[in-house]
């Protein structure tokens, strides 16, 4: 998505720092996926935590008159620390002629809905200052910019006419991270463009031949991407077409703004498009929806099907839409002896010329050319993969 994003690390496991010449903020984190916040820094120059009260003070300087409301999210500062930095920042706040209150606390920063509700993303009726400090003790301060829209996710996933919980529900966060790698895989060859001043969505045509209820359409759709969609069920399809019609009423997209098509079809059957899509993003089948913890010889079972289905597909998909990456998931089942992946699909993408490949930014965990998407409560998680024809 930032073919100039440099300077990538890690500074705790749910906090990443990156640097970039566009302009970033609500728009760029709403099409993320999965991110709670997005700030930017503030100050380049070494400054103490004694300095976070005028910091705030600043940043607040272009607000709304009258009382403003502030909040602190802070990571390797103590619980001590954070109190004394809010009190502070009230009496700073005080001394300028500034009412003030604060949202959030020392124990657990101000949740996401709670800083769209206090208008302290835009600045007019007050801010949140992110204070980071490492094990050295050298700080990065920033204002944070973006936070996620909580409500909206909770629209897509739980208000659209038709969710099916037989079968593993795709969460829009997730499907917002798989096009985001679909986005990325089209520019693996070198082909994304110079990044303009303020960042705007580069545009793909997606397919998505496991659609089921139509989470990665409606995702699509949302961004203004042409997509395809099938399904081998009849009943997927219906309701699949139920929520698009759905989401282009509710948002008012019209078909000249993004196509749309949906049938039936096997994505283990050739594939036949009028038009070749730029990335295939799909979650295939992740096999039954399990409630309790199955056993190694159940696994063993589930895996041997699971495999020749995927078979079955990268092979229709790597002869009838020849060039086109895929981003994909694979089912990983944890069971009573631990957990298991799918291996012998690894020769098949061998054999048929694709190979695994993930952004160079990208921060692995346990694998290094696929990622893991498991909830804890979950019995099956998601391997996610993408699969690009080799050079």
């Amino acid at each position: 998505m930032l073919p100039d994003m440099t300077s990538v690390r890690m500074f705790e496991k749910s906090i990443v720092i990156f640097e970039s010449q566009q302009e970033l903020g609500t728009e760029f984190l709403n099409e993320l996926g999965g991110t709670v916040v997005l700030a930017r820094r503030v100050t380049d120059k070494n400054v103490s935590l004694n300095e976070v009260p005028q910091i705030l003070a600043n940043e607040l300087s272009k607000a709304k008159k009258g009382k403003v409301t502030f909040s602190l999210r802070t990571s390797g500062v103590p619980p001590k620390t954070v109190r004394d930095l809010y009190r502070a920042s009230k009496q700073r706040l005080k001394s300028a002629g500034r009412p003030s209150r604060y949202v959030g606390t020392e124990k657990k920063a101000a949740q996401s809905v709670v800083l769209h509700e206090n208008d302290l993303i835009d600045g007019k009726q007050g801010c949140e200052i992110v204070v980071l400090r490492d094990e050295e003790g050298d700080l990065w301060i920033g204002r944070t910019v973006g936070a996620q829209d909580v409500n909206a996710y909770t629209k897509r996933d739980v208000e659209k006419p038709v969710r099916d919980k037989s079968v593993g529900l795709l969460p829009p966060k997730l499907a917002q991270i798989l096009l985001n790698l679909g986005l990325w895989a089209t520019l693996y060859q070198g082909k994304a463009k110079k990044p303009a001043k303020k960042w705007k969505l580069s545009t793909v045509s997606v397919f998505d031949p496991f659609c089921g209820t139509g989470v990665i359409p409606l995702e699509c759709l949302l961004r203004r991407w042409d997509v395809l969609a099938s399904d081998i069920s009849q009943k997927a399809v219906n309701d699949c077409t139920k929520n698009i019609e759905w989401i282009r009423k509710e948002e008012g997209i019209a078909k000249k703004d993004a196509n749309s098509t949906v049938w039936k079809h096997d994505a283990t059957k050739k594939f036949e498009v009028k038009q070749k899509p730029d990335v295939v993003v799909t979650e295939t089948t992740l096999g039954p929806n399990l409630h309790k913890k199955p056993t190694l010889k159940e696994v063993q079972k589930m895996c041997t099907e699971n495999e020749a289905v995927q078979k079955a597909f990268l092979q229709n998909a790597s002869e009838n839409l020849p060039g086109v990456p895929l981003v994909c998931t694979f089912p990983v089942w944890l069971h009573s002896k631990g957990k298991t992946h799918l291996m012998k699909i690894w020769k098949v993408v061998e054999e048929l010329g694709y190979e695994a490949v993930l952004p160079p930014e990208t921060l692995r965990y346990e694998n290094e050319q696929t990622l893991l998407y498991r909830r804890p409560d979950q019995f099956v998680g998601r391997e996610v993969v993408i699969l690009v024809p080799k050079k």
